[in-house]
């Protein structure tokens, strides 16, 4: 059986490891208890998080054990990396709600069953700390100097840095301590911007506990130009269905840039490498079907084959010239609405294919939109509701984004 390190490493997950052949022996001889912590800042998982859920499916199909940490109380505070603003704090009840999203989320992925996976939240611990003791027993082990050179701070320190998000750094490494007394939790996973803060736990265990412990970061999903991927116009790419839909998410994947297809192939899908690269190495209009074949099974991991087939399918009738599908994002708007007309700008704001007036504006007079195949460019077109047909009309934004409106 091929070591889970090496289909990593081929797969072009792995940026750093803590001792990398001792990891790759590790991950050979045992079942590895691992951890990657989820702060829940939203109610969903983004493209962002997917991978690395990713590598916990190729960890755990390898016989190692993921511990899925939500964070309960590390939420609380706030990670600083990769932020020039301080993090808008949340109510315990926000947190808690969010904690429970991505539970939900997250059991479509890992086998929970039989102890093969656990979730946890660090809250049961982090919110019951006595401050001194813990200053005794964690905070003497972290030298200030050496802190405030972390990637995770540097950062901050022009606008200011606060002494709640210092801490951050000290939760997270005491969160590995914790997991690896409760659980015999080795190694600690997750994005390259985490690796200051996973230094933080490895080198703790060490310490107190003269424990091995270890740690591995993954590249983050990036463009070939290093711009994060998973942004769109009207905002982040989610997991859950509700924030977007299939279709918008099969989308995202079947309009990457060509540069972009191995690296997602290979990070985001299971495919075989040789298949990877052979999708990789199309070229011209070829490289359409390695898209396609992307965005198929990505979509079918997220939100499973039947949705993945509708979006497909919706996707080829469009692009096809053929009838519009049910399957494309669909807004249903009561009939009244448009008894006396309503602006071309107001409906596209309103359904966030634009995020203000302005934008709208500026979209139609540069020939952006159509409706129904004709091309709009004028910023006080009223649409009224003789302009449906069949009570439907489609909306083209740009090149690729298309929306339905329905009357009911």
């Amino acid at each position: 059986m091929s070591n889970v390190f090496d289909v990593l490493k081929e797969r072009g997950f792995i940026q750093q490891a803590t001792h990398e052949d001792e990891i790759r022996e590790l991950l050979s001889k045992e079942s590895v208890t691992f951890y990657i912590g989820f702060d829940p800042t939203a109610d969903s998982l983004h493209v962002g998080h997917f991978l690395q859920v990713v590598t916990m499916m190729h960890m755990q199909k390898a016989g190692h054990r993921p511990i899925v940490l939500v964070g309960g109380g590390t939420g609380m505070v706030g990670d600083p990396t990769g932020k020039t603003d301080m993090r808008k704090m949340m109510t315990p009840e926000i947190v808690e709600y969010h904690c429970e999203c991505f539970k939900k989320q997250l059991s479509k992925f890992l086998d929970f069953s039989e102890g093969k996976a656990l979730m946890v939240n660090n809250a049961d611990w982090l919110m019951n700390l006595e401050y001194i003791p813990f200053l005794r027993e964690v905070g003497r082990h972290f030298s200030v100097n050496r802190m405030l050179t972390a990637e995770c701070f540097k950062s901050r320190m022009e606008k200011g840095l606060s002494f709640l998000e210092f801490n951050y750094m000290i939760m997270q490494s005491y969160d590995f301590l914790e997991l690896h007394r409760k659980y015999n939790c080795k190694m600690q996973l997750g994005g390259n911007d985490q690796w200051s803060n996973i230094l933080g736990g490895v080198e703790l265990i060490r310490r107190v506990d003269s424990n091995p412990a270890y740690g591995m970061t993954f590249t983050l999903l990036t463009t070939s130009e290093g711009k994060k991927m998973g942004k769109t116009e009207s905002g982040a790419v989610w997991l859950d269905p509700e924030k977007t839909s299939p279709y918008d998410f099969y989308q995202y994947w079947r309009n990457v840039e060509d540069a972009d297809v191995e690296k997602c192939l290979s990070l985001l899908t299971f495919l075989p490498m040789d298949e990877v690269k052979a999708l990789s190495s199309l070229e011209g209009a070829e490289i359409n079907k390695a898209k396609e074949i992307l965005a198929y099974e990505v979509t079918k991991l997220v939100h499973g084959e039947e949705e993945a087939k509708k979006a497909q399918e919706a996707a080829k009738a469009l692009f096809g010239k053929g009838p519009a599908s049910e399957n494309i994002p669909t807004t249903e708007v009561p009939r009244s609405e448009f008894t006396e007309g309503m602006g071309l700008m107001a409906l596209l704001t309103s359904l966030k294919l634009t995020s203000s007036n302005g934008e709208a504006r500026r979209l139609i007079q540069q020939g952006g939109i159509s409706l129904d195949g004709e091309k709009i460019t004028d910023m006080k077109h009223i649409i009224k509701e003789e302009d449906f047909k069949d009570s439907t009309m489609m909306i083209k934004k740009g090149k690729k984004v298309y929306h339905q409106v329905k009357l009911v």
